[in-house]
């Protein structure tokens, strides 16, 4: 039987290890930046990868290995899940790879960790800013030290909301088209950043009232739905149930706007 994470090392000492591993990747893909190689398709043409993404992956998952042998790890680019320990480290080593090949400037590396069935620990670091969002499970969400609270906008008119399309949008019915067709003559402006665990740590941060979108992986949300729910907001699945890492669709807000906005994307 596991020791307990507590026993362990520490919640605290996890979180300062997710930051250790967040800062090298993210050193490594930013000396990489505009020098990007080995690109190639995956499930579609802009499903991409890099060489730049094997690597920050290798570093994070070489290290959890050392550091926690005993751990899980699901990671985007390796084929299922590795170990069968009770804690599940959840990697995407590059979320935004489509702007990191074309040199546009928003991407990041994210990191969570699961204990059962509960996110304990989430790490998202953007490092062309130099932000550092964290977050552990009943201690709160932090960006660079200081506290996240979710924004206060009060109805959908008055806000600012971000989404994203899956990689299939040209061949696929479910493609998130209507939905933003919907919501886009009703609030203050849709945004489409180009990388999920961004909008999500955005939302916890208040720069976003909301976000939703469909057909990702857990390690795309894992460490932002956290966040949100620490920084005060609320993260469901369409339906308005709760969100669980095998969920296809999220939605996550400040809370006030959730009901307004989960109605307005199932609307016809």
């Amino acid at each position: 039987m596991q020791q307990s994470l507590i026993q362990e090392k520490g919640v605290g000492d996890v979180l300062a290890f997710a930051v250790q591993l967040v800062r090298g990747a993210g050193a490594l893909l930013v000396d990489r930046f505009n020098q990007v190689t080995g690109v190639r398709s995956k499930s579609s043409t802009i499903d991409l990868v890099t060489e730049a993404d094997l690597d920050s992956e290798r570093f994070i998952v070489d290290a959890i290995r050392r550091q926690y042998p005993h751990h899980s790890v699901l990671s985007e680019e390796k084929a299922g899940r590795e170990g069968a320990g009770d804690y599940l480290w959840l990697v995407d080593p590059l979320d935004g790879t489509v702007n990191y090949v074309h040199g546009f400037p928003v991407f990041c590396v994210t990191v969570a960790l699961r204990y059962g069935d509960d996110l304990i620990v989430g790490v998202t670091y953007d490092p062309v800013l130099g932000e550092l969002f964290t977050v552990e499970k009943g201690r709160g969400a932090f960006l660079n030290e200081r506290p996240l609270r979710v924004s206060r906008a009060q109805r959908l008119v008055e806000s600012l909301v971000a989404t994203g399309f899956p990689y299939k949008r040209a061949t696929m019915a479910d493609n998130n088209l209507a939905e933003f067709n919907r919501i886009l003559p009703k609030g203050q402006g849709v945004r489409r950043g180009g990388s999920a665990a961004l909008d999500l740590a955005y939302v916890a941060a208040g720069r976003l009232d909301g976000y939703w979108e469909s057909h990702l992986s857990p390690w795309d949300w894992a460490a932002g739905v956290l966040m949100v729910e620490e920084a005060g907001g609320t993260v469901t699945d369409r339906e308005s149930k709760p969100w669980t890492p095998e969920s296809s669709k999220l939605v996550a807000t400040n809370g006030v706007i959730h009901e307004e906005l989960l109605k307005v994307l199932s609307s016809r």
